[in-house]
């Protein structure tokens, strides 16, 4: 008999008739008498009867109980759809509705420190203070309350007391630049923010004091600072006086005197901003809902992840990541979240093991970028830590390696469920990620996630099985944006998912739909390699490139020329200590040409000291490209908005040396 030896995971007896989209599978044969025999006939259903299927959602995580609705989808067209028109429920009600558990909601970890615990009682009694300093602000339904911090109790605390009260949240992590945050809660017209002193990353301190002064300059919507000390006390440090705004220190808050109410809120109100990287243009602004996010966070991390009570549930992000509030979301569910202020990196690559093992962390969120670099590092975490608790890991950023798929499961910590997740800022969830009912192959993202009507359509909208082409959705999602900020009319909005196919969600990636379900994301659409009319996803250049033991990172871009013609360089980072040279260009050249083909070999090859990424990790692909094709560097990224900044400069004189045809 053949071995699959792309195998990595199979479920069990627990994941078949346990897991959480087992019992779901139960609920709707017992309840509404509709059997389904595996995940496909499930997913299908999910996809098509979007009224059943929300509605059976709803009801099963007893949104029911909470409040009625006229109907579960008044207007199905995209965009524009109408989710649970009728109905009224608090985002920050339902996160808190496990208030009386024994357990802890929040446990948190500084670099370098101590696990802290906070009691749901806790939890629910610092929101009640907050919310009633807020509402004593002047803030009310409707009204912006921005966060400047980090991976901190206070920001959770800071999001659930603005949601309370039915104010809107926003956030940037204070690493950002502060023209970036700028560039984001300008648009945002906040009239509190919630500013941290400073933040502990590698391994130093940064005082962002400085900064939060000047972000008070240009926000002339500011009416108030709450001020969080992190690095210093107000006694040892005092925070700057700020002209003109009134300073509140959030470890004076006066207790609430009275019990915390939530703002009875249409599901359409309002929740938060998000922000897309800012990388290509003025930062999006995306507006999702109290009602979208409940239902959409209860489906992906219950019905998808398998997420439980008992779980304790950790993301390595920053607050700028919408993966941050997907962390959040484990509240909905009951389960413990873990808040960690520091480097994945710090004191060494295993830092991230290191934290998971020390909170007895069960499922662990993190980057494929951080995957990749730990198992280059030939270092044995399972070994070294104590892992046992961990049984399920997320993984999203960008696409793996196929060797960094099976160091997961040999290495890290054998026989674990890798869910590789696809989704994004503009739903805040997953499109294509895991179920506990399928197996995990080598670089194939499990399935598509239920409820979202996901395909791959080719350029006139033919729908393509076992081939490459754009992501769509064709149905709507309840989290999908209530608008852009500063997008009266929907024009950019529109522009941004529904101009190439009018009325089905663009979502900009290739993906391959296979006929088992799985999935395969080759990187951006708007950055695809197009060669000799051949289309290739950059991931397949950097599955092959960054294995090799001298490459550390690399960057690819196709750059299509005025005069019809098409250049596609391959910029390299050489592992530390390794010398560039011609040897290693060629045998760069040679593995593409042998593990791909003759047309991914690129036609230059050259060293670069750093890859600029996003905040978040993914690689800055189109804004090189444009720059290659002659733009100006403050056209395509605003500052601060990426790391290594300076290699933006590197690659327009690298386009005016090499790239004279633009």
């Amino acid at each position: 008999m053949k071995t699959d030896t792309d195998l990595l995971w199979s479920p069990g007896r627990r994941e078949l008739e346990a897991s959480n989209v087992a019992c779901f599978m139960d609920y709707v044969n017992n309840v509404r008498g509709l059997h389904f025999s595996d995940y496909a006939e499930l997913w299908r259903w999910s996809s098509t009867d979007l009224p059943g299927f929300w509605s059976a959602v709803w009801e099963y995580y007893g949104l029911d109980t909470v409040t009625r609705y006229d109907e579960v989808l008044s207007d199905a067209s995209m965009p524009g759809a109408d989710w649970f028109p009728g109905a009224r429920l608090n985002f920050t009600e339902r996160c808190l509705a496990h208030a009386t558990d024994a357990r802890p909601a929040l446990i948190s970890v500084a670099e370098g420190g101590t696990s802290v615990e906070t009691s749901w009682q806790e939890l629910h009694r610092q929101v009640a203070d907050v919310a009633a300093a807020l509402r004593r602000m002047g803030v009310g339904p409707g009204d912006c309350v921005a966060g400047y911090l980090p991976n901190l109790p206070e920001t959770v605390v800071a999001l659930l007391a603005t949601a309370a009260i039915g104010a809107v949240w926003t956030v940037c992590s204070p690493d950002f630049g502060t023209p970036s945050v700028l560039a984001r809660l300008r648009q945002a017209q906040p009239v509190v923010l919630v500013a941290a002193d400073g933040y502990r990353h590698g391994g130093k301190t940064y005082d962002k004091r400085p900064e939060v002064a000047e972000l008070a300059d240009g926000l002339p919507t500011l009416r108030h600072i709450l001020a969080v000390d992190n690095l210093f006390t107000t006694r040892t440090e005092p925070w700057p006086t700020l002209p003109g705004r009134e300073q509140h220190a959030w470890s004076e808050l006066p207790a609430a005197e009275s019990p915390l109410e939530f703002a009875d809120v249409p599901s359409d109100h309002p929740l938060w901003i998000l922000w897309s990287s800012g990388t290509t243009g003025m930062p999006k602004g995306i507006v999702q809902s109290h009602g979208g996010i409940v239902v959409e966070l209860l489906k992906a991390l219950g019905l998808g992840a398998d997420l439980r009570p008992d779980d304790r549930y950790l993301f390595l992000t920053s607050t700028s990541w919408m993966v941050w509030n997907f962390l959040v979301g484990g509240l909905l569910h009951g389960s413990t979240i873990i808040l960690y202020d520091g480097s994945p990196t710090f004191p060494d690559i295993n830092g991230a093991w290191r934290i998971a093992a020390q909170t007895g962390a069960t499922m662990v969120g993190v980057g494929a970028a951080y995957l990749a670099a730990v198992e280059k590092s030939d270092t044995h975490p399972a070994a070294e830590f104590d892992l046992s608790a961990l049984r399920s890991i997320l993984q999203t950023g960008s696409s793996l390696p196929p060797s960094t798929w099976r160091w997961v499961h040999d290495r890290l910590t054998p026989g674990v469920w890798l869910q590789s997740i696809c989704g994004g800022t503009d739903i805040c969830s997953v499109l294509a990620g895991g179920t506990p009912l399928l197996p995990v192959r080598v670089g194939r993202i499990q399935c598509p996630a239920l409820g979202v009507a996901l395909a791959s359509w080719d350029p006139v909208g033919h729908p393509l099985t076992g081939e490459q082409g754009e992501l769509v959705v064709t149905a709507p999602l309840p989290s999908m944006p209530l608008h852009f900020v500063g997008d009266p009319d929907g024009t950019r909005y529109r522009a941004s998912y529904f101009d190439t196919y009018p009325g089905v969600w663009r979502h900009g990636d290739w993906v391959t739909l296979h006929t088992d379900l799985s999935v395969v994301i080759a990187g951006r659409s708007d950055s695809t390699l197009n060669r000799m009319g051949i289309r290739m996803g950059s991931a397949d250049i950097y599955d092959v490139v960054e294995q090799l033991p001298d490459v550390a990172d690399s960057l690819v871009i196709g750059v299509e020329r005025s005069g019809g013609g098409y250049f596609m360089p391959l910029f390299v980072v050489p592992t530390d200590g390794v010398a560039f040279d011609d040897g290693l260009r060629e045998r760069i050249a040679k593995t593409i040409k042998l593990r791909l083909s003759p047309r991914h070999v690129p036609d230059v090859i050259e060293p670069i000291p750093a890859v600029p990424r996003t905040l978040t990790g993914k690689k800055l692909e189109v804004p090189v490209k444009r720059i290659l094709q002659g733009s100006p560097i403050t056209d395509v990224s605003s500052e601060g908005s990426v790391t290594h900044p300076e290699m933006l400069a590197w690659f327009a004189d690298f386009a005016t040396r090499s790239t004279p045809d633009k």
